[in-house]
């Protein structure tokens, strides 16, 4: 999410936004990162005892934007979202961002699952790679940071 975010930035995170409302195209969201399947039942256990007590590691969740609702088909080509063949306005990515993206067939979103994408898209581990996201997964909204104070700031 670099550039909307950077290293060490702190941020709060609304986690009952979505009880009483829809997720939506352009949301920062925070989600489960699906454990390895290779993880092992100590590590399993320490990660869900930490999770418990709200000492959530890095490595736990994942933070990115939405960018295509379900039953939605997206697309990239030429450097550019398509969303049911439209292109996707996202005055959020520096121009710089806009290429080296490699091109995808049409995907259409199943329901009750969220295509999500770094703002960093050329370095960015999402739904490009590990597929649409669960309704379920995800933990909240991303809405303000809040540390450094320098930028300090809705998202």
């Amino acid at each position: 999410m670099v550039e909307t975010l950077q290293i060490d930035d702190r941020i709060l995170v609304n986690k009952l936004s979505y009880r009483f409302g829809e997720v939506q195209r352009g949301d920062v969201v925070v989600f489960d990162q699906t454990p390895d399947e290779g993880e092992s039942l100590a590590g399993a256990l320490l990660r869900n005892l930490a999770e418990s007590i709200g000492a959530r590691t890095p490595e736990a969740d994942l933070i990115k934007r939405v960018v295509a609702l379900p039953g939605e088909t997206i697309e990239i080509r030429n450097n550019t979202v398509f969303i049911d063949g439209e292109a996707l306005d996202e005055p959020y990515l520096r121009p710089a961002i806009r290429t080296r993206w490699d091109n995808t067939e049409a995907l259409v979103v199943p329901a009750g699952e969220y295509f999500v994408m770094g703002d960093n898209r050329t370095r960015s581990l999402d739904s490009r790679r590990f597929g649409p996201i669960t309704s379920e997964e995800i933990i909240g909204r991303a809405f303000v940071i809040i540390w450094p104070t320098s930028r300090w700031g809705g998202l």
